[in-house]
């Protein structure tokens, strides 16, 4: 799940931490005791007279009267609270993190588990960065019974997190699975992070922040440095779970000021990344992976405050601009729910002028991005050839995206009621069939993409990808490869495959729309078909509601099939003839 509660915002003010470093080191006092890690709110940078910054006062003051509100957090209040001084601020966070603490208490008693621990300690990000904060900065508002009642809560959750086998609570037993403590690709893992971090530099651990520097910060840093393009495994859904990423970034830097943000360029590539990502329209993005929120691609807060961060953490002042100018131009051009209303207190100025490039490779991803031009009418591409490896990515390598002003051809997978349909069935990619069943591509694998060099700013984009380490050769399909051409608005899609014996190739496309089939073309919408190869081809078309229709919304398949063992198609947005 994408974790929907929101993050308490710690942003940072770039001091001399140079100096402050040198001191400590002379005293030989580089300790976490000391003034040099700990956690800490600046927000110098929040303009109280803006209409951003009251919205959010409005948001906390209506819970001082008493509103509940399940996504309503104490770090909300703890903000608050340090931008004006007011204790009753503290007041309200003090009471939101102690009922939880009451409550986990509760649980534990009658030897249960607390709901920190549930889906996985996916929540714990959140539940013990607003304690902290409050711990940390409400500690007038804290009686010595509360601190040590919060303060032995929390080093259950971070010991339990990290030693799933021996994780328990009181002296009862609760073993988890672990999952994903070891994979800086996945979201849980920022959660975690974020728990441990929080809490190390409210409390003053120096075994946590030992720990976080050697092992659970250092794999991040080894992650994303091999992912050069920006982005995310996890796909364009999980993905914006780097909006809590990028916010750990400024807590540690603002605490300790290492700056993980800029040790590599994937922060400021992702700047990049979800600019050529967003379709012409500025309202939707690429529905790569999993989409569990809502299953079409909307931009929405999450995105918003994705580009937020990092622009604010960015040390590339182009890259800055490219977000503010997507900030300026989206579909959502304030935080749409309270939760997120504080983020919208992050600096943004408009920015009128678009950016250069049309093209767009993400190579660590092994995705790319193309357009005809920046207005909202431009033909848009998304292709896809690279690593498969994460749980939440789909079987989607070799797969395509078509869109001019509405989806033309696009995954299934977006008209679907779960968002999470990851089979090459729901994808633009060949389908091959052995004994009656689709053969899947295989995780882990990577597929490989070039490109060649017609320049980011021409719209012209030709790709050659190998797929065939998708497929085990022993499942049926020896090779597979795809040369896609985008020029002109028209696509051409050329493949080469070869399988074994009994082995089926279906060259689909999935349309929004019941396409209309005749000889070597179809009509689906104003996206006109042209198979150029097999001459012998036999078009069909399925309709998804007739699988299932609970769960397949709308949404047809052509498929294509034919003789040998190679496709041609050409896609236009224009009347067949």
């Amino acid at each position: 799940m994408l974790i929907r509660r929101g993050l308490p915002i710690v942003p940072i003010r770039r001091g001399s931490w140079a100096a402050k470093l040198s001191i400590c080191i002379a005293l030989a006092a580089c300790t976490t005791q000391g003034a040099y890690a700990q956690l800490k709110l600046d927000l110098a940078y929040v303009d109280k007279s803006s209409e951003k910054f009251g919205r959010f006062r409005d948001w906390v003051d209506s819970h001082l009267s008493g509103k509940a509100d399940e996504y309503f957090s104490a770090g909300d209040a703890v903000v608050m609270k340090h931008l004006t001084g007011q204790k009753r601020y503290c007041d309200l966070a003090v009471g939101i993190v102690d009922g939880d603490v009451t409550a986990a208490e509760a649980s534990i008693a009658a030897g249960t588990k607390p709901s920190v621990a549930d889906d996985s300690y996916l929540h714990a990000g959140a539940v013990i960065s607003d304690l902290s904060l409050a711990y940390s900065e409400c500690e007038s508002s804290l009686s010595v019974v509360q601190r040590t009642r919060w303060a032995k809560y929390a080093d259950r959750t971070i010991e339990n997190i990290w030693n799933p086998r021996g994780a328990r609570w009181a002296d009862r037993a609760f073993p988890w699975s672990g999952w994903s403590i070891d994979d800086p690709a996945n979201n849980y893992y920022y959660s975690f992070v974020e728990a441990t971090m929080y809490w190390a530099l409210a409390s003053h651990n120096e075994k946590w922040l030992t720990f976080l520097r050697a092992q659970k910060l250092a794999a991040l840093q080894s992650h994303f440095a091999a992912l050069p393009g920006g982005g995310s495994l996890e796909g364009t859904g999980y993905g914006t779970s780097h909006m809590r990423l990028f916010s750990i970034y400024q807590t540690w830097l603002d605490a300790t000021g290492t700056d993980l943000a800029n040790a590599n360029s994937h922060l400021t590539d992702s700047i990049a990344y979800w600019v050529h990502a967003t379709v012409p329209t500025l309202d939707r993005f690429a529905p790569i992976g999993d989409q569990a929120r809502v299953s079409i691609p909307e931009i929405y807060d999450y995105q918003r405050r994705l580009m937020l961060e990092a622009s604010h953490l960015t040390k590339d002042p182009k890259a800055r601009n490219l977000a503010w100018w997507w900030l300026s131009h989206i579909s959502v051009a304030q935080m749409q729910s309270g939760q997120n209303f504080r983020y919208d207190l992050l600096p943004a100025k408009r920015v009128e002028a678009p950016p250069a490039d049309l093209i767009y490779q993400a190579k660590g991803l092994g995705q790319v991005f193309a357009r005809t031009d920046w207005t909202r009418h431009a033909m848009w591409l998304a292709f896809i050839a690279g690593p498969y490896s994460e749980s939440h990515a789909h079987q989607e390598q070799g797969a395509f995206t078509l869109f001019e002003g509405d989806w033309l051809a696009v995954t299934e997978n977006i008209w679907t009621h779960s968002g999470i349909q990851q089979g090459t069935e729901t994808n633009n990619v060949i389908r091959f069939v052995r004994n009656g069943a689709t053969i899947p591509q295989r995780s882990p694998s990577l597929s490989t993409m070039t490109l060649a060099d017609s320049g980011a700013a021409h719209a012209e984009l030709h790709a050659s990808a190998d797929l065939s380490p998708a497929y085990k050769a022993s499942a049926g399909v020896r090779m597979w490869k795809r040369e896609i051409d985008f020029s002109d608005r028209k696509l051409r899609v050329h493949d080469r495959f070869s399988v074994a014996n009994g082995t089926r190739a279906i060259f689909q496309i999935n349309v929004p729309t019941r396409p209309k089939l005749e000889a070597q073309r179809a009509q689906a919408g104003k996206l006109c078909i042209n198979v150029v190869t097999p001459t012998d081809a036999k078009l069909s078309a399925f309709d998804w509601s007739t699988q299932d229709a609970e769960e397949f919304h709308s949404g047809w398949r052509i498929d294509i099939e034919g003789s040998g063992e190679e496709f041609v198609v050409e896609m236009t947005t224009s009347k067949c003839q």
